[in-house]
């Protein structure tokens, strides 16, 4: 059985009236990739970083490797075991701080003093994200941001971590470069025996890196699979909407392809339920029955 490394138990962040993230619950363990997806506003990227300690969460309870990362209320310690990687590499890089230094920040914090360790640590992090040892002595804006994204890698990777959170590390890039930023990360979960939480809206990207897939909606997990059987076999109506608007490069199969329209059931009593095998999905006991049986739709 695979060893659990993160535990999120229904996990609530509330921004004063307004509720992002309600009653979240799901498990990563040790080498996967989870993939976060939904429309904007869906409250993945606010689960990310209540886990990385950036909010003090309303309610719900956080574990890595078993220990209780917080409690109600309380900000939880520096762990350098949990990184994370923003969306806007230029917003998340501090335009004073050179790249060496904003690198170099994680290890100081950890501890380490040693001016010689850290700048042996820097430039040799910065060679295996693809950039050159002298790049630490020059400034975010001198980078494009491809490269900035590359610094943001570096930055979490020189603590050696063992959960990466990955908050749409490619959005803000063109397509030619998000492969090489992809690809970067496959290289390092597989030197690195890393483990990913990945934050997306990019269905395709989540396919291609992802072992599994939890799909958001108004801040609470629909459907919880396997890639493979949320892209071929989705059973909630949002995800197999949520499908349905993936563009696909054949204009005649684009025009004659049948959209899903996402028209919410009313409201009753749901939770998530197990439909199938590791396949879990949020919905009441008549729609548990109904899907297992076989239908699609409510």
């Amino acid at each position: 059985m695979a060893e659990e490394l993160l535990r999120v138990e229904n996990l609530c962040q509330n921004f004063g009236k307004h509720r992002a993230v309600e009653d979240v619950s799901f498990t990563v363990y040790k080498g996967e990739a989870l993939g976060l997806v939904g429309e904007s506003g869906s409250g993945k990227t606010t689960t990310g970083r209540a886990i990385i300690g950036l909010y003090r969460i309303s309610g719900g309870e956080i574990f890595f490797r078993g220990e209780k990362l917080r409690y109600k209320g309380a900000p939880r310690r520096f762990l350098p075991e949990i990184q994370m990687i923003f969306q806007d590499p230029m917003a998340s890089l501090d335009p004073r701080m050179t790249v060496g230094a904003s690198i170099a920040e994680g290890l100081v914090l950890s501890g380490l003093k040693d001016r010689r360790q850290i700048r042996e640590k820097v430039e040799a992090m910065l060679s295996v994200v693809g950039l050159r040892p002298e790049h630490a002595n020059r400034y975010p804006h001198e980078f494009s941001g491809g490269q900035r994204q590359r610094i943001g890698i570096a930055r979490a990777m020189v603590m050696r971590p063992q959960l990466l959170i990955a908050d749409e590390p490619v959005s803000a890039l063109d397509v030619s470069v998000q492969a090489q930023v992809i690809n970067l990360l496959q290289d390092l979960r597989r030197q690195m025996d890393l483990t990913v939480l990945f934050v997306a809206h990019d269905l395709s990207v989540v396919k291609y890196f992802c072992d599994r897939v939890a799909v958001m909606h108004h801040g609470r997990i629909l459907e919880l699979a396997p890639t493979e059987a949320v892209f071929e076999r989705p059973i909630h109506p949002y995800t197999q909407s949520l499908l349905s608007a993936i563009p696909i490069p054949d204009p005649d199969k684009e025009q004659q392809r049948r959209r899903v329209l996402y028209t919410p059931a009313p409201p009753e009593p749901r939770q998530m339920r197990e439909i199938l095998p590791g396949h879990w999905v949020f919905c009441s006991e008549t729609e548990e029955k109904d899907w297992k049986s076989g239908k699609k739709s409510r």
